[in-house]
């Protein structure tokens, strides 16, 4: 239990970044408030008052962190088209740490649309995960690659990327971002990628530092990844690079 506890917490704190919707004690936060879109907030997922995920099985936690449906069967606000490579060790490992953390007492309000984003949630140009996810039936990996410098290692951890980057990384305006948020950068081998010429070196300061090799800040929302990636190892880093590195070139997504 405590290697599970002990893994739990380093995917939360290094690769899947949890706290940048539910807060810095898990007990709830802001993922989007815009009087235009709307105002989405991430719930309490702590064993505190308010706390949503009190009572949940392994079904639950597979439904709403893996396909965004409650256990209601309504969808949720969760991205979880950035979880689709997401073990089931991986997921049983978050929880397992989740459930070590402090309780928090907070009742979180339930999220609500703005004008903009209901119009744009009408139209079908803000979807929820539950429609991104293309195959809710399909079983996940029961085990996560092996820890090494590879590129399939490197394509596991990806998974987070594509919410913002797309499946094939090519990149491109964020559909789910706030207005002020840039298109995804392009981290293909193209003409059009943002990595043409750089270094591992130069990979590995931009995930860390949040600057790119000319010492230009990151904007947002890559610099938010900022403290994760200070926490991921070199190998997990190295696989990564390994991975976009490979990529097919692909021209920047529309």
């Amino acid at each position: 239990m405590q290697r599970a506890v002990a893994r739990g917490k380093h995917l939360v704190e290094s690769r899947y970044p949890c706290n940048e919707c539910h807060g810095r004690n898990f007990g709830g936060g802001v993922m989007v408030d815009d009087p235009a879109m709307g105002k989405l907030l991430g719930p309490n997922i702590t064993t505190g008052k308010g706390g949503r995920t009190a009572g949940y099985g392994p079904d639950d936690w597979d439904a709403i962190v893996r396909h965004g449906v409650k256990p209601d069967g309504t969808p949720a606000v969760m991205p979880a088209e950035d979880f689709q490579l997401m073990t089931d060790q991986e997921l049983s490992d978050i929880v397992a740490y989740l459930q070590t953390v402090p309780p928090v007492d907070n009742e979180v309000p339930e999220s609500s649309l703005g004008p903009l984003g209901t119009v744009l949630m009408a139209v079908g140009s803000l979807p929820l995960a539950a429609d991104l996810v293309s195959d809710h039936q399909s079983a996940h990996a029961l085990h996560p690659p092996a820890a090494e410098p590879s590129a399939d290692f490197g394509k596991h951890l990806a998974g987070v990327c594509t919410g913002c980057h797309r499946t094939t990384l090519e990149g491109g305006p964020i559909a789910a971002g706030p207005p002020d948020w840039p298109p995804a950068r392009n981290l293909t081998p193209h003409a059009d990628g943002r990595l043409a010429g750089w270094s591992f070196q130069d990979f590995q300061r931009a995930m860390r530092e949040a600057v790119d090799p000319e010492g230009v800040p990151l904007r947002p929302p890559m610099s938010l990844m900022k403290p994760y990636a200070q926490n991921m190892t070199e190998v997990e880093l190295r696989a990564l690079w390994a991975y976009v590195h490979g990529l097919e070139p692909r021209p920047t997504g529309r």
